[in-house]
């Protein structure tokens, strides 16, 4: 994640504001909210400005994610190039979906809220997908996720690592 966090901070300097390096990083799937929030502080922007801009930019994927993915996924696997493509993902998002089959919507609160690698808003909502949850409770549960990683990446960015760095 360091990696590519840095190659999109670099990438985009200079060429754009701060801000929307910070939006558009919390749209990319893997870095997401929590990247978008290390980046902020990294970059000095003011906190509540960060939240603001990170949760909205995480946001605005999950709806096409949850309404979209499914019949792009089957369309895509008609064809020979990009099935092996769309199966590879579907077997890894499914790979991660016990919590959110056991416990449902907490499951699924619980898989975007609590950062780890390989979970998030893309990959819960990918699984909620998969799974047939309803767009009605998936939204609300990848919402409340949302708010709980940008609580705990908000501590961690600000608190913690701000302190290593600009302390």
């Amino acid at each position: 994640m360091d990696g590519l966090l840095t190659w999109f901070m670099e990438a985009l300097n200079g060429k754009v504001s701060k801000e929307l390096i910070v939006f558009i990083i919390s749209m990319v799937p893997i870095l997401e909210l929590r990247g978008g929030l290390v980046a902020a502080s990294v970059m000095q922007i003011d906190i509540v400005r960060a939240i603001w801009y990170c949760v909205v930019g995480n946001i605005i994927p999950v709806p096409f994610i949850l309404l979209l993915i499914t019949p792009v996924f089957n369309w895509l696997k008609k064809t020979k190039t990009f099935r092996p493509l769309v199966e590879k993902l579907e077997s890894r998002a499914m790979g991660k979906s016990e919590q959110i089959e056991k416990y449902q919507f907490w499951g699924l609160v619980l898989f975007v809220g609590i950062p780890l690698p390989g979970t998030g808003a893309w990959t819960g909502s990918l699984i909620a997908s998969l799974l047939g949850v309803k767009f009605k409770k998936a939204f609300p549960a990848v919402i409340l996720g949302i708010i709980m990683a940008t609580v705990i990446m908000s501590v961690f960015s600000y608190g913690l690592l701000g302190a290593l760095i600009h302390g």
